[in-house]
């Protein structure tokens, strides 16, 4: 908490109630770490102190937060911001009683997701992500992760990763792009999963390690995406390239792909619905990250509850994201995502909101520099207008935000 008396601030923010998320601050009475009327000050972007607010402090710009609430900048780790089109149709003719096998014969599912990605322009993709990451920032979100997936050939999967780079130019958010070239099977590859992942691992992972636009590897291990040989290979061609990996894993089947995530030190796998004990085991060991998905539990109508118990029993760090995409989880709000994981999967609201910052952070492996209000930690804040950091979860719609501070 000291501070070099003679340079001033950059800025202070003071009469704050901060909630810190850290453990430097939080016991048992204090769980959320919070600092009642306190203050931050702000060298460059990082935390240069925290503490009580007193004239002595000298800022070139000082912030009065009028009594409200302070917390990390929230953080969604898994998403699939950038496409073509949309699936509303199909969203209509599924509920018109029009089976999915039936929409996926027609072109429809993610194959009309993959037509209309391939089908527009970089400009087009990046105003229609654009559009959707707004709705995310008016909510305090200040990092997110962007996949790659509907271009399912080299030369579509870099265009989106180029995009999700662009989105992270020309707004004010951190942006960690993941390549997800296993997504499914594009239709030039029908009948041949192991020659499609053959160029995945030879051609797209070396491409797109070699233009730096992924910080990830992620890939769909399921019974309708790719096998757990299939995705073993790429997360072996992904380390051979030196890029980081995380897993779709047991959304809808146990295919064991949570635990070879963990085999191969993933930072997270994302769903979970279907994970088993030896996999819950394994993730603990490694250290990777559970992200839950309520969204698409939701708008999927699933019945099976992720093993929350079993995870906390465990210790394994639990997220919660939007998995904001077309076909099963067209969600545009963090903020109602935390109500879903508290409501649909019983999360406590301070898990809910651990689950947006801290726990985030550590699905993208960023957790040194973001997720928790410390010293030394980037400046990336936002400011509620609110009574107390469990009303974040318990609202339903509607948007306390007064301010982001990055």
């Amino acid at each position: 908490m000291s501070h070099n008396e003679t340079k001033p601030f950059d800025y202070i923010i003071h009469n704050a109630n901060i909630t810190t998320l850290s453990p430097q601050y939080s016991d048992d009475e204090n769980p959320y770490g919070i600092i009642r009327n306190g203050a931050i000050g702000v060298n460059g972007n990082v935390i240069a102190y925290i503490g009580a607010f007193d004239e002595e402090l000298k800022a070139q710009k000082t912030i009065d937060a009028q009594g409200q609430w302070l917390t990390p900048g929230l953080i969604d780790c898994h998403t699939h911001l950038v496409y073509g089109g949309n699936r509303a149709n199909e969203f209509e003719m599924r509920l018109n009683g029009v089976a999915y096998e039936e929409i996926a014969k027609a072109g429809g599912g993610i194959i009309s997701s993959v037509k209309a990605t391939r089908e527009a322009s970089e400009d087009e993709l990046f105003a229609s992500a654009a559009k959707r990451l707004k709705s995310f920032l008016a909510e305090g979100v200040t990092t997110i992760e962007i996949k790659s997936g509907y271009g399912l050939d080299t030369e579509n999967e870099i265009k989106m990763l180029k995009v999700a780079k662009r989105l992270e130019k020309e707004f004010p958010v951190r942006v960690s792009s993941t390549f997800l070239g296993a997504h499914a099977l594009p239709p030039e590859y029908k009948d041949d999963a192991d020659g499609y992942i053959d160029l995945v691992c030879e051609e797209m992972i070396p491409q797109v390690a070699a233009l730096g636009l992924a910080d990830c590897v992620d890939a769909f291990c399921e019974n309708i995406g790719f096998t757990y040989q299939q995705t073993e290979r790429v997360f072996q061609a992904a380390h051979k390239h030196g890029l980081k990996v995380k897993l779709h894993a047991e959304q809808l089947s146990d295919q064991s792909g949570a635990g070879l995530a963990a085999d191969y030190k993933a930072l997270s796998a994302d769903h979970l619905e279907y994970l088993s004990q030896e996999s819950i085991e394994k993730m603990a060991q490694s250290g990777t990250v559970a992200v839950l998905l309520p969204g698409a539990y939701y708008f999927l109508r699933e019945t099976k509850l992720p093993p929350l118990d079993e995870l906390r029993k465990a210790g394994v760090p639990i997220a919660v994201a939007s998995d904001s995409n077309p076909g099963t989880s067209p969600a545009q709000s963090l903020l109602l995502m935390l109500n879903m994981a508290c409501t649909l999967f019983r999360m406590t609201p301070l898990e809910a909101l651990q689950g947006v910052t801290i726990n985030a952070a550590k699905a993208l492996g960023i957790e040194e520099q973001v997720g928790t209000i410390e010293i030394g930690k980037k400046a990336e804040l936002a400011l509620w207008d609110i009574e107390h950091p469990n009303q974040l979860s318990y609202q339903l719609g509607g948007n306390n935000l007064t301010k982001v501070l990055r």
